[in-house]
C-alpha cells in the first residue's frame, strides 16, 4: 500500500530514500537574530529519524540589512553559521537530507518585526497582507540582494546543507517581482514576463556560481498567483522552462499567494486540489516536479501513480506526525495522527509571530521536555479527546489504562465540530486518537456510566490509583423570555442533526460554534458536487446560475452577536475564509445586538449602542452562546478521592480541542 511514496528518487545527484519532501513553515523558535536554538534542532532532528526523505527547513533570511526579527532563520551573516551546522549535523545523524529555503519576504515584511523600515519590493504598491506601503528598491539594492542570496547559498553548503532552495512563490520578494500584480518597473527587471524573470535568473545564475556545477538547487513557484493581475499556471510554466533552462535540479509547485482570495491550505481544500498545477509544469519539463499543499496517502499515492509529480510535499502533516513515514512504511498508516488542516497552531501562530505548537500534537516544538509521569493503574472517564490523549500518552508511559464511556463511541463533541462544510477533517483525529490507544494497550468500556461510589471503591480497593476526570461540557442554554410554542433548539442538537428547523433560522452567538452551524443551515438545499460537475460536464446551465446554485439554499439564516464583529474566536488564518462565506451564502449579520424575547415566528433584538429594537423572523432559534463544565462527578470525587484525581480538557474549563489536548499532556507529564 502507498508502495510509490516510498520508492527512492534523486534530486540531481543527491540520493533520497522516498518521495516524501517535509515543505518549509517559520516556527519562530529562533533566537531574535535568526540563531537556531536546541528547540528547533529536537524539532527537525525528530522528524529526520521519522523517515521522510527530504526536508526543507526555514523561511531562512539572506538579507542582513533587511532582516525580518521574528524567529526566522537566517543564513544572511556568518555568525549564523554554527547553529546551522549543529542543525545539518542533527538531521544527518538522524537519518536526513536538508536543504534550506533561501527567502527574502519583501513586500510582506511586517515593520512591526521588520526594525520599524519600510518593506521594500519591485515597485511602491500598498500592501494586503503586511498592511503597509513598501518602496521601491533601487538598482543598486536588487544587485546587493541577488549577491546575498548567492552568499547565504554558498554559507549552505559549507555548513553541509545537501542542496538549496530558492522561494519563488507565496508572495515573497521573488513572486512579487515575477508578477504584474506587484512589479511595474520599466527597467530591465520588469515589463513582460521574461523582464520580470530576470531578478530570478539572475538569483539563480549568482547561487549556481556561487555553490558550484554539481550542487542541488531547487525553486518553489507559485502555479497560479490567484490575485489579481497576477501570473497563472501558463506563466509559472513559463518560468519553469527557462529555469530548466538554467540548470534548475528541481521544481516545487505550491499553490497561490498569501493573500489571495482562495483558500490555500485550510481543511475546506480538498486533498490534492492544486496537483494540477504541478501536473502541467511536469508536462512541460523534464527534472523532478513537487505536487504540494493539502494532502493524504491516498491523493498522494495517486497523484506519482498517474506520473503527474515525481515526489510530494508535506508539511503540517509531518508537524502532527513525524513519525509519519516509519508508520506507513511498516504498514500502520492508521496509527498516523493526521493533521486536520485547522491551522490554529501552526498559521494563525505565526502570522501572529508566535511560537508554532499543533492541535494534533501538542509535542510539537515542546520535544524536550521532561516527561515525569510516574505508571499508575489508571482509570480515565470520558472517551473524548482529552480522555484518550491522557490514556494514550499514560500507557506509552507504562500506566495500566481503563476509559470509560457513557456513549457508545469515542469522540466526544469532536462529530459535531466536524458537522458544519468543510469541517469534516475534524472527524480523523479522533479515529486516530482511537486506534493508537488501541496499540498502546488501552482499554475501552462504552456504555459505562461513572457512579462516584463505584469509582471510589475501585480506588480504596486499590484497582485504580489514579482516577482522570475527562467528561466535557455541555451547551448553556440561557432562559430568553420565551413564548410558548417557540422553536428554541442548541447549537449542539443542529450540527448532530438531532432537530429539524424551518425556513427562517436564528443564530444567537456569532463565535465560531455559531458561524459554523448558520453556514451549515444556508447550504442546505444547495446543489452537490456530484450535481455541479454533471451540470458542468454537459454545459446545462451558465456559470453565473451554477454559482447561485451552489451559494442559494433554502433557508434565509441570521446571526444575532452581542459584539461588534462577528467570529472573535476565530484564528486569522481561517477567519477571513468563513465572513466571505456568510456572504456568499447571505447570511445576515446583526451585531451589537442582544435578544430581548423570543416568538413562535420571530426574535427580538436591540442594538446596544442606540437602543433601538427590531424583529428577525424565525422559525427556529438556535443558541450558541458558549459552554460549560461537566463537572459534577468531578466535585463529588473531590470530597472522596482528592490525592489521586486529575480533571482535564473541558470538564475544567471550556476551550478549544488544542488547549484540551494540551491539557492532557501535561497532565501525563507531571503526572
Amino acid at each position: 500500500m502507498y508502495e510509490s511514496l516510498l520508492q527512492p528518487g534523486k534530486i540531481g545527484n543527491l540520493e533520497l530514500k522516498n518521495r516524501f519532501v517535509m515543505t518549509p513553515a517559520n516556527l519562530s523558535y529562533c533566537t531574535k537574530e535568526g540563531n537556531v536554538t536546541p528547540r528547533l534542532i529536537e524539532f527537525y532532528k525528530k522528524r529526520a529519524a521519522g523517515g521522510v526523505g527530504l526536508m526543507v527547513v526555514g523561511a531562512v533570511g539572506v538579507d542582513p540589512l533587511r532582516v525580518t526579527t521574528a524567529g526566522v532563520m537566517q543564513l544572511s551573516s556568518d555568525s549564523n553559521m554554527p547553529g546551522m551546522k549543529d542543525l545539518v549535523d542533527a538531521i544527518h545523524e538522524a537519518g536526513g537530507k536538508v536543504f534550506p529555503q533561501l527567502w527574502h519576504a519583501g513586500a510582506y515584511s511586517n515593520p512591526v518585526v521588520y526594525n520599524g523600515e519600510t518593506p521594500v519590493a519591485p515597485s511602491e504598491f500598498f500592501c494586503g497582507f503586511s498592511r503597509s506601503k513598501t518602496r521601491a528598491l533601487e538598482i543598486e539594492e536588487i544587485e546587493e540582494i541577488i549577491k546575498n542570496f548567492a552568499d547565504a547559498a554558498k554559507r549552505a553548503k559549507d555548513v553541509g546543507f545537501d542542496g538549496v532552495e530558492l522561494v519563488g512563490s507565496a508572495g515573497y520578494l521573488i513572486a512579487q517581482f515575477l508578477s504584474s500584480a506587484t512589479n511595474f518597473r520599466t527597467d530591465k527587471y520588469g515589463g513582460f514576463l521574461d523582464g520580470r524573470m530576470t531578478f530570478l535568473r539572475e538569483i539563480f545564475q549568482a547561487v549556481r556560481n556561487a555553490v558550484g556545477p554539481d550542487y542541488p538547487i531547487a525553486v518553489r513557484l507559485a502555479g497560479n498567483d490567484y490575485v489579481r493581475n497576477g501570473n497563472d499556471n501558463d506563466d509559472c510554466i513559463r518560468v519553469a522552462k527557462e529555469l530548466e533552462k538554467l540548470g534548475v535540479d528541481a521544481l516545487n509547485i505550491t499553490g497561490g499567494w498569501h493573500e489571495t482570495p482562495v483558500p490555500q491550505v485550510t481543511m475546506d481544500v480538498p486533498n490534492g486540489a492544486y496537483a494540477y498545477l504541478a501536473k502541467r509544469v511536469k508536462e512541460q519539463v523534464s527534472v523532478p516536479v513537487y505536487a504540494c499543499n493539502r494532502m493524504n496517502f491516498e491523493t498522494a499515492s495517486a497523484i506519482l501513480d498517474r506520473g503527474d509529480a515525481d515526489f510530494i510535499g508535506f508539511c503540517r502533516a509531518f508537524i502532527a506526525d513525524p513519525e509519519m513515514v516509519n508508520k506507513m512504511a511498516v504498514g500502520h498508516p492508521e496509527l498516523v495522527r493526521q493533521c486536520v488542516g485547522c491551522n490554529q497552531g501552526c498559521m494563525d501562530n505565526i502570522f501572529a509571530n508566535a511560537p508554532l505548537c499543533c492541535l494534533a500534537n501538542s509535542d510539537a516544538g515542546r520535544e524536550m521536555d521532561e516527561n515525569n509521569h510516574t505508571p499508575e493503574p489508571t482509570l480515565v472517564i470520558g472517551a473524548g479527546v482529552a480522555g484518550m490523549e491522557y490514556a494514550l500518552r499514560a500507557a506509552k508511559a507504562g500506566s495500566t489504562v481503563t476509559v470509560w464511556e457513557r456513549k457508545s463511541t469515542f469522540g466526544g463533541q469532536m462529530d459535531m465540530v466536524a458537522a458544519a462544510p468543510g469541517r469534516e477533517a475534524f472527524a480523523e483525529l479522533p479515529v486516530n486518537q482511537y486506534e493508537e490507544c488501541l496499540d498502546a494497550g488501552v482499554s475501552f468500556q462504552f456504555n459505562k456510566e461513572a457512579i462516584a461510589e463505584e469509582i471510589n471503591a475501585a480506588v480504596v480497593s486499590g484497582y485504580f490509583k489514579r482516577v482522570v476526570i475527562a467528561t466535557g461540557a455541555a451547551p448553556i442554554i440561557p432562559k430568553f423570555p420565551t413564548e410558548e410554542g417557540a422553536n428554541v433548539v442548541s447549537a449542539w442538537d443542529v450540527l448532530r442533526g438531532k432537530v429539524n428547523t424551518g425556513k427562517n433560522v436564528v443564530v444567537v452567538g456569532g463565535g465560531a460554534v455559531g458561524v459554523e452551524t448558520a453556514l451549515m443551515l444556508a447550504e442546505e438545499g444547495t446543489i452537490s458536487a456530484e450535481v455541479l460537475k454533471f451540470l458542468m460536464l454537459y454545459k446545462a446551465e451558465t456559470p453565473e446560475r451554477l454559482y447561485e446554485l451552489i451559494t442559494q439554499g433554502s433557508k434565509k439564516v441570521a446571526i444575532v452577536e452581542m459584539q461588534k464583529k462577528i467570529g472573535a474566536d476565530i484564528g486569522a488564518s481561517t477567519k477571513w475564509i468563513f465572513m466571505s462565506n456568510l456572504s456568499r451564502f447571505k447570511v445576515w449579520r446583526h451585531t451589537n445586538s442582544k435578544v430581548v424575547s423570543i416568538q413562535k415566528d420571530s426574535v427580538t433584538v436591540e442594538n446596544t449602542e442606540d437602543g433601538t429594537t427590531k424583529n428577525i423572523p424565525a422559525d427556529t432559534v438556535v443558541l450558541a452562546i458558549g459552554s460549560r463544565p461537566e463537572n459534577d462527578l468531578a466535585e463529588k470525587l473531590k470530597t472522596m478521592i482528592p490525592n489521586v484525581l486529575v480533571q482535564i480538557g473541558d470538564s475544567s474549563k471550556p476551550r478549544k480541542a488544542m488547549d484540551a489536548i494540551a491539557d492532557a499532556r501535561e497532565a501525563v507529564m507531571k503526572a
